[in-house]
């Protein structure tokens, strides 16, 4: 005999713990992000007895392959679920660390073998190693813990996602100093080492506490929370695009493109922090202290947006979103001036905080549930991508004009592109 659902409302909503246990895969994603790949940089490379220029061009193409990779990676969430999904990208990034950690033993090990003393066995070896570190840690873990949160809310969405994003936040702007502490006291092969136990461990509490939706636990999205008036559709009065129908928006493009710009910029700029600070007479202490008020601004900016974004229409964040990359635009091409360093702090910080809701609201309101893995997974593999080549056209403008003021008033052209489209960018529902 069937057992009937009980309709009692639960006393505690396991949207919560989704909510945490979700930030902290996000968090956990931190090895495969650019902060924690550029804590190894000048260690790896002088071991691997790479240059500078050839290292990033390594990163650039494992990070670009990886990226090439992720719209299937959005159809694995549909198909098996955040849990699975997670689990696995979680331990696949926990291997790739400890390969990576490998990479000087492999690359001489080759090259006693083959007799081949070259500079392309050490690069193609950490190639694969970014490519397996950015596929599984910023692609894959990022995706499926952000949308699972996603799918456990609605109404509360941008509420919990600003939490969330404070949490991530911060987790970020320290993960570095935490990298850089296991470097110095450990070296980079055994900080790798540990940081790869500290992932299976996370895959193991990722399997215990990660759920799918909150169909299968006989709950509905948000739980027992009262419902409140929003300018949205609920979930169940919402249509479910499939793919295909997504990628056949403005809207769709338009947020992606943005969200593009964002990690290509921000990417690029904090690769080359100290060279754009040098370029202009400051110093490097004054190119690291940058990211502290920009974090601040970030955090900030995040925690009010998402939780207006329940209550707002997403196009008017987006539009906020573009002046914060023109204004982060030109505080780059004019750095030099003492406004410029303003304009850099708020622009930045603006633009990430719209960054952290809008790739995590937009995909659920928009296009629906059902499908929200295969449709953010391409909006992540041009994130990803727009990601890897940053630095590289950052390092093309250095070299041959001299400055970073050039890629960064190109970027205005691209900005003002995207403001154009967006007027007609509304939102599908």
């Amino acid at each position: 005999m069937q057992k009937e659902k009980s309709s009692q409302k639960p006393l505690f909503f396991y949207g919560f713990v989704i909510a945490f246990i979700g930030t902290l895969g996000i968090w956990a994603s931190v090895p495969g992000q650019t902060m924690g790949v550029s804590t190894f940089t000048d260690p790896v490379k002088d071991a691997l007895g790479l240059d500078r220029n050839t290292f990033s061009l390594a990163y650039t193409i494992g990070t670009i392959t990886s990226s090439f990779l992720l719209g299937i990676a959005g159809k694995w969430f549909d198909k098996y679920g955040a849990r699975k999904v997670a689990t696995s990208a979680a331990v696949g990034l926990g291997i790739a660390l400890f390969f990576s950690s490998q990479s000087q033993v492999v690359s001489a090990y080759i090259q006693q073998t083959t007799g081949i003393n070259s500079w392309v066995i050490p690069f193609i070896i950490i190639i694969i190693c970014f490519f397996l570190v950015r596929f599984t840690g910023q692609g894959v873990l990022t995706l499926a813990s952000r949308n699972m949160i996603m799918l456990w809310f609605d109404q509360y969405r941008g509420t919990i996602n600003a939490f969330s994003s404070i949490a991530v936040s911060l987790g970020f702007s320290i993960s570095p100093l935490m990298i850089n502490y296991l470097i110095e006291g450990n070296g980079w092969q055994k900080a790798w080492q540990i940081l790869s136990v500290i992932l299976l461990g996370i895959a193991g509490v990722i399997y215990l506490f990660y759920r799918d939706k909150p169909e299968i636990m006989n709950l509905k999205p948000d739980g027992n929370l009262a419902p409140r008036k929003t300018i949205t559709k609920s979930d169940e009065e919402r249509k479910q695009f499939t793919r295909t129908e997504a990628l056949k928006t403005r809207a769709f493009w338009m947020y992606s493109s943005m969200m593009a710009f964002n990690a290509y910029f921000v990417t690029g700029m904090t690769f080359h922090i100290v060279s754009i600070f040098d370029s202009v007479g400051l110093s490097k202490e004054e190119a690291i202290s940058i990211f502290v008020p920009m974090s601040i601004i970030s955090v900030t900016t995040s925690f009010i947006f998402n939780a207006l974004s329940d209550h707002v229409k997403l196009k008017n964040l987006l539009y906020i979103m573009i002046v914060g990359g023109i204004i982060v635009s030109l505080g780059l091409a004019f750095l030099s001036l003492p406004v410029g360093y303003y304009l850099l702090v708020f622009g930045s910080g603006l633009m990430g905080g719209l960054f952290a809701v809008l790739s995590s609201v937009t995909w659920p309101r928009f296009f629906g549930r059902k499908n929200l893995g295969a449709i953010s997974g391409v909006s992540m593999q041009m994130i990803v991508f727009s990601s890897a080549i940053g630095p590289f056209l950052f390092s093309l403008s250095n070299e041959y004009s001299g400055s970073y003021s050039v890629v960064a008033l190109s970027g205005l052209v691209g900005l003002v592109l995207i403001a154009v489209f967006s007027v007609k960018a509304d939102n599908p529902q």
